[in-house]
């Protein structure tokens, strides 16, 4: 292969992988960025040099040496010909690539790397550079001037690269004109595969899919090129005759034939539904439709309008994206984007508060919701620096609450039992609720004869004072009357009677003390801080895979019947191992292990009790471990714990799935490389192998040059 036997191949590598070393140390090492994108749109500029460089002898200079004669008279048809140059220039451009395809495994060794939404990045950027590529060759293949070819192709490269900013200037809004200029935009069609956007806050985040469009385009414009570099070449094999005149008719019919298959082809897929040709490789799925919203849209019989507070060219695109899966799933889901310049009084028809753009505004016969903007996406202050920043992604959970409060005919209500030291319930498990849309209400039972008739669940959350037994009585008649109750518990000295026999109505009983795991499968960081064994139930749906845990700290232990109970039934949700011990009566634990008057596991910490009634079914969940309901130890677990309260407020809420989607994670942990290790990847990638590769190809060139 020529490339290797000169200067140019190697050049192009080296100052390739060197450029790549350069911002990859800078945003995955120093910065410790788990996403190569952004290296790949820093390098992704320098095509306009390293490009030129590798294509403008190619073509070009076969004609000034009046090789090209050679070539023409080849027993090889053109095509070949034109296909193996590419070839080679491809394989140059794909050497480091493979090396590259490698970085994520390496700095997988530092912390979480989204592995497929790496490798999407490093396809896009091969089908961005192989394009440029032959781009170039198409350009060398019309001239013989080498440095006009260069030029050339770094004005076609660079116009490309800018085509979306002319598009602007030419008009800010589509057109016919824009259109046909948006066929020469490379960069939009690489960005709709890895691209940069300002979240709420204006900071700049990543969204990365393997969108199809994206691929077809760039495969076509390759094709095109390679066509009409072949076209072009042909036409020098033949002199002027009627025989030229008819393969010039038969070229010109092949090119408007190959253009119009080229652009069929894209419009074709971009036809298509999203959910076809855009799918979500992010690490957690934030930009996916999931199965509860699916099943639920899915299941529409009323038309659901879903107006949207901006322009629809200047939409937040994450969102949009998510209301065209929306659209996509069901023909009632209509959406609208609304003008607030021409239109600025058209959310007054449904709220009296201030709305900020790209809100949005959910609507059927029944009812409508507003949807603030800033509530669709979690974020947190940094106090040292008192800037705010992008967490989370709720969209899908927002809309997915208010469709589904639109079309409910009723919303069903939960009590909070104060009066006895109750813990209260965290802001993040409260929006379950409101996501779930349930109407929650906090009652003191001293002030009732009895719990409210419209009370769809009670929750009783770790009582540190005991029930009198007034109040006690009132729980266990609304339980015999085919109520709900969840009951969590929480370790006090003193002891609980009436709290109790709420618990041995349903025949079972707390044993008091704090379970210490001894089996290091079943902790974390400390025996006091459970990870349960998840039972298969429909509560601990999506909590039972491999690496799925759940958090329960400071927990005591509930005995269930082993025996069949007439009229009773009970799921066991969440269990110990055997090495469990259940520390009795201890305020302060000395060691883990078991001692005299310790109880040996497995022990049962949540469970649900279910009494068969004349008037219905009476269910009694109980969970011995109060602090797994906090926002802090659910984070710790990734909001599974959120995710099995989510379950339960499902089912009070009568949902065949719950529809409360949990905030979707926006950003992995950043990646923490020891300095030592960043100098030595700086050295080997900027420094030894761009070195080695111009050493091996001045090498070559010399020994060559000498024979």
């Amino acid at each position: 292969m020529s490339y290797m036997r000169s200067v140019t191949g190697w050049l192009f590598m080296a100052l390739t992988i060197c450029l790549f070393g350069l911002y990859s140390s800078v945003y995955n090492l120093t910065y410790g960025t788990p996403y190569v994108a952004y290296v790949f749109n820093a390098v992704l500029i320098l095509f306009f040099i390293t490009i030129p460089l590798l294509t403008m002898r190619i073509m070009a200079d076969e004609r000034r040496q009046k090789t090209d004669q050679m070539l023409l008279t080849a027993p090889v048809s053109v095509g070949k010909l034109v296909l193996g140059k590419y070839l080679a220039m491809a394989a140059v451009f794909c050497i480091p690539l493979i090396l590259f395809c490698f970085l994520p495994l390496f700095l997988s060794a530092y912390g979480t790397v989204p592995v497929a939404e790496n490798l999407v990045a490093v396809l896009a950027f091969a089908l961005y550079g192989l394009a440029a590529i032959a781009v170039g060759l198409f350009i060398s293949g019309i001239t013989e001037n080498v440095i006009i070819s260069a030029v050339l192709t770094f004005l076609a490269l660079f116009v490309t690269y800018m085509m979306q900013g002319l598009e602007s200037l030419v008009s800010s809004e589509e057109n016919m004109l824009t259109k046909i200029l948006s066929i020469f935009d490379f960069y939009s069609h690489y960005s709709s595969m890895v691209s940069a956007a300002s979240d709420v806050t204006g900071n700049s985040r990543l969204t990365t899919v393997f969108d199809l469009t994206g691929v077809v385009y760039f495969l076509s414009v390759i094709i095109l090129m390679l066509f009409f570099t072949t076209q072009s070449v042909q036409k020098r094999r033949y002199s002027v005759s009627v025989k030229t005149f008819a393969l010039g008719a038969y070229s010109g019919i092949a090119a408007i034939v190959m253009i119009a298959l080229a652009v069929g082809a894209n419009i074709g897929v971009s036809l298509l539904p999203s959910k076809y040709t855009a799918i979500d490789v992010t690490q957690n799925q934030l930009y996916g439709i999931t199965e509860q919203t699916k099943t639920l849209v899915s299941g529409l019989e009323e038309d659901v309008n879903i107006y949207v507070l901006a322009a629809e060219d200047s939409a937040d695109s994450v969102l949009a994206q998510t209301l065209e899966g929306y659209e996509e799933l069901s023909e009632h889901i209509h959406v609208e984007y609304i003008d607030t310049e021409l239109n600025p009084s058209f959310a007054q028809s449904y709220t009296s508060d201030s709305v900020s753009d790209n809100s949005v505004i959910v609507e059927t016969q029944k009812r409508s919701r507003v949807i603030e903007y800033t509530d669709m996406y979690e974020t947190e202050i940094d106090y040292s620096t008192y800037t705010q920043s992008v967490t989370g992604y709720d969209g899908e959970g927002q809309l997915t609450s208010a469709i589904s409060y639109c079309i409910s005919d009723d919303m069903p209500k939960i009590y909070f039992i104060t009066g006895h030291n109750e813990y209260s319930i965290d802001s993040g498990f409260l929006t379950v609720i409101e996501k779930e849309n349930i109407d929650y209400e906090t009652i003191s039972l001293l002030e009732y004869d009895a719990v409210p008739e419209d009370a769809e669940c009670v929750i009783i959350h770790a009582p540190e004072t005991d029930f009198s037994s007034d109040d006690a009585d009132k729980v266990i008649a609304y339980l015999n009357n085919g109520g709900m109750v969840l009951l969590t518990s929480e370790y006090v000295t003193e002891t609980q009677p009436n709290l109790e026999r709420i618990l041995s109505e349903f025949g079972m009983t707390l044993q008091r003390g704090m379970i210490a795991e001894n089996d290091s499968a079943g902790y974390y960081q400390s025996p006091l801080y459970l990870l349960p064994t998840v039972e298969y139930a429909d509560e601990t749906s999506g909590l039972t895979g491999e690496h799925t845990y759940l958090m329960a700290p400071f927990a005591q232990a509930v005995t269930v019947p082993e025996e069949e109970v007439v009229s009773m039934t009970y799921t066991k949700l969440l269990t110990t191992s055997g090495k469990a011990v259940l520390k009795s009566g201890q305020t302060q634990i000395q060691t883990y292990e078991k001692e005299e008057g310790d109880l040996e596991g497995p022990f049962c910490i949540g469970v649900k009790a279910e009494k068969e009634l004349d008037s219905g079914v009476g269910t009694l969940y109980v969970f011995t471990s109060a602090q797994m309901f906090t926002d802090y130890f659910d984070s710790a677990v990734s909001g599974n714990n959120k995710q099995l309260f989510s379950n339960i407020m499902g089912t009070v809420a009568s949902h065949e799935v719950s529809v409360a989607i949990p905030v979707k994670s926006y950003e992995l942990e950043w990646l923490t490389v020891p300095a030592q290790t960043a100098y030595l990847y700086r050295a080997v990638f900027m420094v030894i192998v761009p070195i080695a590769l111009l050493a091996a190809g001045l090498a070559i060139w010399l020994v060559r040059r000498k024979k």
